[in-house]
């Protein structure tokens, strides 16, 4: 991948000449994997120059170790708390043996008072550069975790009340079944058996035709409102335009009532008919109620899995899990005009990854899907296996992203949104998380119609003390 404009300022390579300058004032060292060369919190540690093999950078935030910076031959490290005066800001490991030109302290400073070449300029527009960088990543880092505590607050509030209006719901069921019961068993002397068993049969059907949630056009439902209104008003029913709503939503026609009707006329039926509709609009209230803590409930789990509070920041997830997570709770930009299509692999295996980070890309990259759509069309959520470990795709049928603009679309503060809509951070903090928190890769292909997203994602990358690969 090439280096863009900002990827080169922190992490520029020093040339062949420049090195070579360098050289009457250093010491050529081994370097040997698992070599820690400066430790964060170290108040002396010297000036590196990387000749072979590979460094990373690492800082503690948080109990968790924060990814800085991968280092190849003809980088550098070191500079920026050596010129300030400063402890390390973070620690200093090799990942592949090689070698380095190390130069003391005095003699670093010295050479950055009294030269003014071009790789002196360099080095101070990288330590500047990766200041800036760092104190980002921190600032990243503490409002992730900040949302992390928000929400695990909020999910601790809600679940509580969730799980009380359930089984409030669910009493109130057992109750209304019961005192339909003991209304029946009143009428007894009134009515006769067969009478009441038709009631029963009556409800129970219309019952389990809402509990199965089939749906009418509402032309259609009209149309059989309309006949069941003038059935009832011949039959000398009033107000039969009140009920035949809740009646035909539940599955209640002409035809199937008319055996009431024979055993009872006028106000009777009247009665019989209101007594109906009201124990179905009671019956669905409660299952709005339940379906409405049900949703809390679920809100719930997948704010929690989300943010994978509580959890070891690097554990083994399913990438499934944490996109359904995410489409749960971006449900509400989707339900109104977004078709969804999941092609899913579920035999891939966990990986091993920052849960908690993966799901903010998904965020960011579903939600410009959504947006560049204007929440309308269709987007389609890929899994597959790739090489050792696993590919995402996620596309969209939005207008497509100009090709003059595809280079740009990963740089920090780039957007195509209007002022005050976004930011142009997601992209950029959505390849960081990718590329240098997980060793993976993120791609973009887009042409009118159709725009990918493509992402690979190692099964078991490297611990931070093994990794390899570096920026490129």
């Amino acid at each position: 991948m090439l280096h863009d404009p900002k990827q080169i300022t922190l992490f520029p390579r020093l040339s062949s000449e420049s090195i070579q300058q360098f050289r009457p004032y250093g010491q050529e060292i081994e370097l040997h994997c698992g070599d820690v060369l400066f430790q964060q919190g170290d108040q002396n540690y010297c000036f590196y120059i990387i000749l072979e093999g590979s460094l990373q950078v690492t800082k503690q935030v948080g109990g968790e170790e924060q990814l800085l910076a991968l280092h190849q031959p003809g980088e550098f490290t070191g500079e920026i708390s050596m010129l300030s005066g400063e402890p390390a800001i973070a620690t200093g490991q090799v990942i592949q043996a090689g070698r380095a030109l190390k130069l003391e302290p005095q003699v670093f400073r010295q050479i950055m008072i009294e030269c003014s070449s071009e790789c002196t300029q360099s080095i101070l527009t990288a330590m500047v550069g990766r200041a800036t960088d760092v104190e980002g990543q921190l600032r990243q880092q503490e409002k992730l975790a900040a949302l992390g505590r928000l929400s695990a607050g909020l999910a601790h509030e809600l679940n509580n009340p969730a799980a009380a209006g359930k089984r409030a719901a669910q009493q109130l069921r057992s109750g209304i079944e019961g005192m339909q019961r003991l209304t029946l068993g009143l009428c007894e002397r009134l009515f006769p058996p067969s009478y009441r068993e038709l009631l029963r049969s009556l409800q129970q059907s219309a019952l389990t035709h809402c509990s199965s949630h089939v749906e009418i056009d509402p032309l259609s439902q009209s149309d059989l409102e309309e006949e069941l209104i003038q059935w009832m008003e011949g039959l000398g029913v009033d107000e039969g335009w009140q009920i035949a709503p809740t009646l035909v939503a539940s599955g209640l026609t002409v035809d199937s009532l008319k055996p009431l009707a024979e055993q009872v006329q006028g106000q009777e039926l009247g009665d019989a008919l209101s007594w109906l509709e009201s124990s179905l609009t009671v019956a669905s209230l409660v299952e709005e109620i339940e379906q409405s803590m049900s949703r809390v409930s679920d809100l719930v789990k997948a704010i929690k899995s989300y943010t994978y509070r509580d959890q070891a920041p690097l554990q083994e997830i399913d990438i499934h899990q944490g996109l359904d997570n995410t489409l749960l709770i971006l449900k509400h930009k989707l339900k109104y005009g977004v078709s969804l299509h999941k092609e899913y692999d579920r035999h891939l295996p966990l990986i091993c990854a920052y849960g908690s980070e993966l799901n903010q890309v998904w965020t960011n990259l579903i939600d410009n899907a959504v947006d560049a759509m204007q929440g309308k069309g269709n987007i389609t959520i890929r899994t597959f296996a790739e090489r050792d470990g696993v590919g995402i795709q996620i596309i969209d049928d939005g207008p497509g992203i100009p090709a003059e603009i595809q280079s740009q679309i990963f740089d920090p503060f780039f957007t195509t949104k209007g002022v005050g809509q976004g930011t142009g951070l997601g992209l950029d903090i959505a390849r960081r998380i990718v590329e240098t928190k997980h060793q993976g890769t993120i791609r973009v292909y887009s042409q009118p119609g159709e725009t990918c997203f493509h992402l690979w994602l190692p099964s078991r990358p490297p611990k931070l003390s093994e990794r390899t690969t570096a920026f490129s």
